[in-house]
């Protein structure tokens, strides 16, 4: 070891080491893309993890130099978390969660770093839900097994844990018969061995001019999952793309997900804990995985990415069925009840139906987008839909279609966004148009409490009549009629021009003409224009642009 070698890891020594790894996966990011053939030769660990390490610079850099080493692991472990970018980075990242677990509460020494390093090598295997050997699994286990018979300091912890990291992904093609047939060593492993051996640089105060790669050997063929893998013994067919997201969820929804993706796919990772994970799968329907993540809790920074071959047709699903990709410019616009939908209908949009409170499928919403054309503006008109639209414009993305989700949270602003909708203009313009309308229309309705609750306007009762207006309760009522007229007032404003009236089931058309008079008395000077929406559990829709 050298003489300033470093004995305790402080918060200065992880943001270095951070900073440093991220740096050295950056100089072999590609010789690692090259070795990638396992799960799917995708050609990218080397990208990913490069890049789950950059988002970890990034948390790290968010922290003020005086915040410590519990928050720095803290930050560290987070941003691999929020940053982890396929297979291996999903896995990586759980690693460092288990030594920020470990070494927040240490002193980072000797006998720290070889709890840490054991801690993290369990909790990654755990995240997997089915291990396979010979990749960076193995590896880590390898260095956590050489910390645990290590004597001395810090610095002969480290370096015989990058050294066994180093021989056990020499091992690897031994272990993955799918290896030694591409000639490689596994992509993920050699990632992780920059990672410890940058580790053992920063602790060691040594160089490294760059760090060694192992080359592709006598290559005859590039192919992904092995002879035998479970997918194929489960049914699971042509695994086509890998999806990704984060998911805000507890335990025991996660506990159910992890059950329904493995049923569904391979190379399934959940990892990080305390309400915040990061789901990674492979299987042939993404709009199944990302349903179930809906199931489970709320997903976002959704990642879909189509793992078929370059010449697969853009649209898989059309093709198969002997379709021809869509083309031209549509709107696809998602409906609770049947005088909304012919409304949309009639201007041109292709229609997903859905019960009120409930969200559609988000199969049904990715077919619409194909059959909508390849330009397409998606209008969730209800915020619980607008995850679900999302989810279905990111798979359609990956298919070739040019997708837009539209943020309109009501009905009204569905009807607003598609009034403006020109074919004719460039997409971009359109949804900028479109946006516009959308973002420009005041919303609100009336319905019947059914139970009681605490709200913006005070506590409501079962039978009350509340006036929502911009998707806060403005007002609770005992009358529909009256309180439907005090929330289109309130909504108002000298500046208004047009008013728009969706009229419900039941006492909606009453309701409707209702604010109509009122509003022909009271504001002549605006335009009134009333629909039949027919839809249930919301008397009266209005819309104020």
């Amino acid at each position: 070891m050298t003489a300033h070698a470093i004995e305790e890891m402080d918060d200065a020594v992880v943001r270095r080491w951070c900073r440093v790894c991220a740096e050295s996966l950056g100089e072999v990011r590609t010789e690692i893309d090259a070795l990638n053939v396992f799960p799917v030769p995708d050609g990218d660990t080397g990208t990913n993890l490069h890049l789950t390490m950059l988002s970890a610079v990034e948390a790290l850099d968010a922290l003020p130099e005086d915040a410590g080493t519990e928050k720095t692991w803290q930050a560290l472990a987070h941003g691999t978390l929020l940053g982890a970018r396929g297979n291996s980075g999903v896995i990586v990242s759980q690693a460092f969660r288990g030594l920020a677990e470990v070494l927040k509460r240490g002193r980072g020494r000797a006998d720290d770093l070889r709890r840490a390093l054991e801690h993290a090598a369990e909790t990654a295997r755990v995240a997997v839900m089915r291990p396979v050997e010979g990749t960076v699994l193995s590896v880590l286990d390898a260095a956590a097994a050489a910390a645990r018979r290590t004597t001395g300091g810090l610095a002969d912890v480290a370096t015989r844990a990058a050294e066994a990291a180093r021989r056990a992904l020499e091992r690897t093609p031994e272990q993955l018969e799918v290896l030694a047939r591409n000639g490689v060593v596994d992509a993920g492993g050699a990632g992780l061995t920059v990672i410890l051996e940058s580790l053992a640089a920063v602790i060691t105060d040594s160089y490294v001019q760059r760090h060694h790669v192992p080359a592709p050997r006598g290559r005859t063929e590039v192919t992904g999952y092995a002879t035998g893998h479970a997918h194929a013994a489960a049914g699971h067919g042509v695994l086509e793309y890998e999806v990704m997201y984060l998911l805000d969820a507890d335990d025991a929804a996660v506990a159910t997900l992890r059950a329904e993706l493995d049923r569904l796919g391979e190379s399934l990772v959940i990892t990080g804990g305390d309400g915040l994970w990061n789901v990674h799968v492979h299987l042939a329907d993404a709009g199944a995985a990302i349903e179930a993540g809906i199931a489970a809790g709320r997903p976002h920074r959704i990642r879909v990415t189509y793992l078929g071959p370059a010449d697969t047709p853009a649209t898989p699903a059309a093709a198969e069925q002997g379709q021809a990709p869509a083309q031209g410019r549509g709107v696809v616009a998602v409906a609770a009840g049947a005088g909304i939908a012919r409304l949309f209908e009639r201007s041109g949009a292709v229609v997903v139906r859905r019960e009120p409170g409930s969200s559609p499928p988000l199969s049904q919403v990715l077919e619409a987008i194909r059959r909508a054309g390849a330009e397409v503006a998606v209008l969730p008109n209800d915020g619980g839909v607008a995850s679900v639209a999302s989810a279905a414009a990111q798979v359609a993305r990956e298919e070739g279609i040019a997708v837009s989700v539209i943020p309109t949270r009501a009905t009204v602003q569905g009807v607003a966004a598609l009034a403006v909708h020109d074919p004719l203009r460039r997409f971009d313009d359109d949804v900028v148009a479109m946006t516009d309308a959308a973002g420009h229309t005041r919303h609100g309705h009336v319905w019947v409490a059914n139970r009681e609750a605490v709200t913006s306007a005070g506590v409501c009762r079962p039978g009350d009549v509340l006036g929502v207006v911009d998707g806060d309760v403005a007002l609770i009522g005992s009358d529909l009629a009256e309180t439907a007229v005090a929330v289109a007032d309130r909504m108002l404003s000298g500046s208004s021009e047009l008013v728009t009236l969706v009229s419900g089931t039941g006492d909606g058309e009453r309701l409707a003409e209702t604010v109509r008079a009122h509003l022909a008395a009271t504001r002549p000077d605006i335009d009134v224009t009333v629909y039949e929406g027919g839809q249930g559990g919301y008397p009266l829709l209005i819309g104020v642009e």
